[in-house]
């Protein structure tokens, strides 16, 4: 098994490109499903969660020529199963999506449960109270029996903002007859890319952005070209390991337009950055510095849905402040597992105080020793590398497979800025 071996304390600088969107690509891979003419897609992730992905679709029948290393060409002529590999389907949480687009052109699908990041219950319940107000029967005995004779037009009110259960719900009301009203939406910029990309291939979405979408049925969807967005988490983790290094480095096509509230919620850690067109500076004259609410209380960072501050950025702040003078409190309700990570923080001589499962108090700056770590999930995954990057000594990160799910070349990516960061054999 690899893992990072890495030796903290250089700044890095230099200029890097982010990949395309990973929570973009997989709903769009499992939207090709719906057609049986032609996509092409630009920027796709080669990650290993993207890998997991064109093997479920291609066990379903799709045909994928790579025209280069991010670009390829899925062709499914023919769905020709409907049984998925439990163990695969497993790898990924996003299995869950080919149900949508599988139940809509095929009429049922039988769909093992899927797996994906261990930080705490991550329900399925608006998934299936969506696809039976189109007119699905479902069934759960260990496997998801999913069919529908015919699909109809329905107006939902999600009991949530699921961003996968509103792409679900959207890739099957496509082929409902009559009008789906979809309110309560998710509409996270990966659920607007998929929305675009519907109606480029011949779908009827309006409300694209808002949280209530309107879907007029169609018969048949026809082939298209499509690019991919910046993944935005890529871009805010780049930009946390230059502020915990000291260091400064342009982005590339940074997708600054999805980024507003992020930067609101930096600045309130002392961090801030320069737009330049399409690309994002980091200086290294950062003030680090938390910003008390105006009563001079400790401020609360808490996550929400779109356009708040995202659930999954609550790890690479948690190590930014970690950095910075004064304290915060981060408050992430979503998940119940989210903030388990810090201890490992704690362990390279972070002030954190875990209050409980979703929120945790922390108190800066302090000063980072290196650790032999392990890597829990992506996001935290990816926390801990940045705080191997600012600590004193050498860190090891085992169990960089969870890192490599959501994060393409990120070691050479580092690298390029000038990291000290190398691959070694446990």
């Amino acid at each position: 098994m690899e893992e990072f071996v890495i030796e903290g304390g250089v700044p890095l600088r230099g200029e890097v490109t982010p990949s395309g969107n990973k929570n973009a690509a997989l709903p769009l891979l499992a939207a090709c499903l719906l057609t049986d003419e032609p996509v092409v897609l630009h920027n796709i992730p080669n990650i290993r969660d993207v890998i997991a992905m064109r093997k479920l679709i291609e066990s379903l029948g799709a045909v994928i020529e790579e025209l280069d290393a991010n670009t390829w060409r899925i062709t499914t002529r023919d769905l020709t199963a409907s049984h998925l590999d439990p163990d695969l389907c497993r790898r990924i949480r996003a299995s869950i999506l080919v149900a949508g687009p599988v139940l809509a052109r095929a009429g049922g699908i039988n769909l093992p449960p899927p797996g994906g990041d261990v930080i705490g219950r991550r329900r399925l319940d608006t998934h299936i109270l969506a696809l039976r107000a189109l007119g699905a029967d479902v069934t759960y005995n260990r496997v998801f029996d999913i069919h529908a004779s015919e699909l109809h037009g329905a107006d939902i009110l999600l009991d949530e903002a699921s961003v996968t259960a509103t792409e679900n719900a959207v890739m099957a009301a496509v082929f409902a007859k009559g009008e789906t009203r979809i309110r309560n939406a998710a509409s996270e910029p990966h659920v607007q890319e998929l929305c675009n990309f519907l109606n480029l291939l011949g779908a009827r979405i309006e409300g694209i952005g808002s949280n209530t979408l309107h879907i007029q049925g169609v018969s048949k969807l026809h082939g298209g070209e499509f690019t991919i967005g910046p993944d935005l988490l890529e871009v805010v983790s780049y930009i946390g390991a230059a502020v915990v290094t000291r260091g400064t480095i342009r982005i590339h096509n940074a997708g600054i337009e999805h980024l507003e509230m992020v930067a609101q919620t930096f600045r309130r850690l002392g961090v801030h950055w320069v737009v330049d067109g399409g690309d994002i500076i980091v200086p290294a004259d950062q003030s680090l510095v938390v910003q008390s609410d105006l009563d001079g209380a400790v401020p609360e960072i808490k996550t929400n849905v779109w356009p708040a501050f995202p659930t999954d950025l609550t790890s690479i702040a948690i190590t930014v402040a970690t950095q910075t003078s004064g304290s915060v409190l981060f408050h992430d309700w979503m998940f119940s597992g989210r903030m388990y990570f810090t201890d490992k923080l704690v362990g390279m001589g972070a002030r954190i105080i875990l209050c409980d499962p979703y929120r945790c108090l922390v108190q800066g700056p302090t000063p980072l020793y290196s650790e032999k770590l392990e890597s829990p999930d992506i996001r935290a995954g990816m926390a801990l590398l940045l705080a191997a990057l600012a600590a004193q000594g050498t860190s090891k990160i085992r169990n960089i497979v969870q890192i490599e799910r959501g994060y393409e070349k990120v070691d050479e990516k580092l690298k390029l800025l000038g990291a000290n960061i190398r691959r070694a054999t446990e």
